[in-house]
């Protein structure tokens, strides 16, 4: 595939590791060009990073529209239209519809906040994954980009990066810490995808 891959990124909330990949393309140190943001929420900041670095967006909500078969159809097409090689997950809190998986297998990642399989599932996202984490009394939490499937967090692991569980961690001082090793993993991880590097299996 030729280089740059053209990129989507999923988001629903404030698009902190949207950032980062739009950061890391710009600084040529991820492989792809970012074509399109979607978004499940309509007032996400992430829409607004999208304006700032001039890439177009997307509201796309599954509810909008009369089943489950016409919305998984107009994302594929929203997708087809905008030539999107890869999808990456960004704080995305919606489950892809099997249709766009089967259409991009093994080309969208997710950014997981803590250490898969452990702390993965329905359910365990943002400030549950760190209050789960503190209530085991783990000593270490961290990050995990990984492939995704139809079943949450389940997907073929990538990448990981541990970050120590402090004394007197609260789950947002923890959150904090995960964020920054989320954001140096997530284009690294996504690089090496494009590239190849991963292999098959």
């Amino acid at each position: 595939m030729p280089l740059p891959v053209n990129l989507a990124v999923f988001i629903s909330g404030g698009g902190s590791n949207l950032q980062s990949l739009i950061d890391a393309a710009k600084a040529g140190r991820l492989s792809a060009k970012i074509v399109l943001v979607v978004s499940s929420r309509a007032d996400a900041f992430g829409l607004e990073r999208a304006r700032r670095e001039g890439i177009d967006s997307v509201v796309y909500r599954a509810k909008d529209y009369p089943n489950p078969e016409e919305a998984e159809a107009e994302l594929l097409k929203i997708l087809e239209q905008y030539k999107v090689d890869f999808i990456a997950l960004a704080g995305y809190m919606k489950m892809i519809p099997a249709t766009v998986i089967k259409r991009f297998i093994d080309k969208i990642t997710n950014i997981h906040p803590a250490l898969l399989p452990k702390y993965g599932g329905k359910g365990m996202y943002g400030h549950f994954v760190h209050e789960a984490v503190l209530a085991s009394r783990d000593k270490e939490s961290g990050a995990t980009v990984h492939l995704v499937d139809e079943i949450f967090d389940h997907g073929k692991i990538l990448m990981q990066e541990r970050v120590p569980v402090i004394p007197g961690d609260t789950p947002e001082s923890l959150a904090e810490r995960v964020l920054k090793v989320e954001h140096e993993i997530y284009p690294l991880a996504l690089e090496q995808l494009i590239r190849g590097e991963f292999g098959n299996g």
